[in-house]
């Protein structure tokens, strides 16, 4: 919240408290962009149901039909259930298949039924007989769509003894076998932390990582990274930091890539490494990938694009010296186009990565400005939609709050003053007191060149009197107070004479 973070009224800061409020002014950037985390949840969805197998080009040379597709709509779970518990391995081949045929489905898929009539031991089992491989075969895929369900049907897949069973499948000599493992630990992952971390205990990384090769195909390595990615996804808890060092050398090699879909899926798992505090990020830069992350931010595609421009804000969230290592990659080069583009949402996380910067030493802001920052940013303010305005104010006031008075100067002649005193109107009270706060740290910096009463009537003549006296009336207490003590400390005579 605001008032944890910052003081609208605050009139003075010695170097020491600049440092701090540096700090905590990241700190409150971390915990905001939460949202902007939130809204691109379904781009890399967490569980996948399998339709067809990419190193499976000719289904019926591995897995022979033993019922068309069209008679399975004709099928009953009894029927089904009697093939699948008889002694014949037809007859057993027959109902997997018939089985995992009903849950390739697109809709109206009977995952309660076939968990209730008890067949998930029996699958399971099948899973461990390498001498019947398309009865393995027919179970695993079967599985795979169970285990893409909810929750609850998850929880029956692992609760029956599935995890080590296709643990040990990743090394089938068969890749569409193989594969298939791949796949439903990719949907028990994407469950949550918490199967995550039973698969991460059960060794299922090291195993994952040696089906990496010259020669893995690359509808294979597909999956294979969609799967890595699950298992690095949730911050509640973050993945164990021993597991993430062993992840990422081959996330790495993953993103250099030329596949779109293998390098967007390596990007989201860096995206979801490089959240949390410092120690995580440093674990991720500390690989040398966030120069790679740059140059996927002028990617073409946007799939690949936001996790890289995602990855890239979380490391500025980051300490300074983590910070300098995107600017010293060449991220301010990047971030004006991406400021622009005509996508909101990557318009405003690339705000909320401006602001992170911005909430640096001096120096970094020396480099906002020298990279021409400035104009993109005051677009933002003036046409951007009201969450990518929002992030160019917060970019504003770290700016005013970190930035030395030339910087402070620079900044008020790019016409972002005109622009955030226009955004007083706005009705977000959070957003009104952050931009107070920018137009106090400006007039702190007209004290110390002795211009106070030229920023004064520069002020009143963009209607920012008006706008800070109406908000004398404003329902939030903060506001008020904050409005109140600019009027009160630097137009005082102005108001008097009104």
């Amino acid at each position: 919240m605001i008032d944890q973070h910052t003081n609208p009224h605050t009139l003075s800061h010695t170097p020491t408290q600049l440092t701090q409020r540096s700090v905590k002014l990241r700190e409150k950037r971390i915990s905001v962009c939460v949202e902007l985390r939130k809204a691109h949840k379904n781009e890399s969805f967490l569980k996948r149901r399998n339709i067809s197998l990419s190193s499976l080009q000719d289904e019926e040379a591995h897995s022979p039909s033993y019922i068309s597709n069209e008679m399975v709509a004709f099928l009953s779970i009894e029927d089904i259930v009697r093939d699948v518990n008889s002694d014949c391995r037809e007859s057993q081949t027959r109902g997997c298949q018939a089985a995992r045929k009903l849950l390739s489905q697109e809709r109206s898929l009977p995952l309660k039924e076939i968990i209730e009539a008890g067949l998930l031991s029996r699958f399971v089992s099948f899973l461990s007989m390498d001498d019947e491989s398309t009865l393995q075969f027919e179970a695993a895929w079967a599985l795979t769509n169970i285990a893409s369900g909810t929750s609850w049907h998850t929880q029956q897949v692992v609760e029956h003894g599935a995890v080590p069973a296709f643990i040990a499948l990743l090394a089938s000599p068969m890749l569409h076998i193989s594969e298939q493992a791949v796949w439903a630990l990719g949907n028990i992952a994407g469950d949550g932390a918490a199967y995550r971390d039973i698969l991460i205990e059960c060794n299922v990384v090291p195993a994952l990582l040696s089906c990496i090769s010259p020669d893995t195909p690359v509808g294979y390595l597909r999956n294979l990274t969609w799967t890595l990615s699950n298992l690095c996804r949730n911050k509640n808890p973050f993945p164990p930091l021993s597991a993430v060092q062993q992840l990422l050398p081959s996330l790495i090699q993953l993103l250099h890539l030329s596949d779109k879909e293998i390098i967007s899926d390596a990007c989201w798992a860096i995206s979801y490494l490089s959240e949390g505090d410092n120690e995580r990020i440093d674990v991720v830069v500390k690989t040398g990938i966030v120069s790679r992350l740059v140059e996927l931010m002028s990617h073409e595609e946007l799939s690949v694009m936001t996790p890289a421009l995602r990855s890239i804000g979380n490391i500025v969230s980051g300490s300074d010296l983590q910070t300098q290592a995107a600017i010293d990659a060449g991220v301010l080069k990047v971030l004006p186009q991406l400021m622009r583009h005509p996508k909101a949402s990557t318009q405003k996380e690339a705000a909320w990565a401006l602001s992170n910067i911005a909430a640096g030493p001096s120096r970094q802001i020396q480099q906002l400005i020298t990279c021409g920052l400035l104009p993109a940013l005051v677009e933002q303010l003036r046409n951007g939609d009201f969450k990518t305005q929002r992030e160019a104010v917060w970019a504003v006031t770290n700016f005013t709050s970190g930035g030395a008075v030339e910087q402070v100067v620079n900044l008020v002649q790019s016409g972002a003053l005109e622009a955030i005193i226009d955004l007083l109107q706005v009705k977000d009270a959070k957003v009104i007191l952050v931009i107070l706060e920018a137009i106090n740290n400006i007039f702190l910096a007209a004290e110390k060149l002795g211009e106070t009463e030229k920023l004064t009537l520069l002020v009143e003549e963009l209607g920012g009197l008006d706008r800070i006296e109406m908000l004398q009336n404003h329902d939030n207490d903060m506001v008020y107070q904050a409005a109140h003590g600019l009027i009160e400390k630097y137009f005082g005579d102005v108001s008097s004479n009104v």
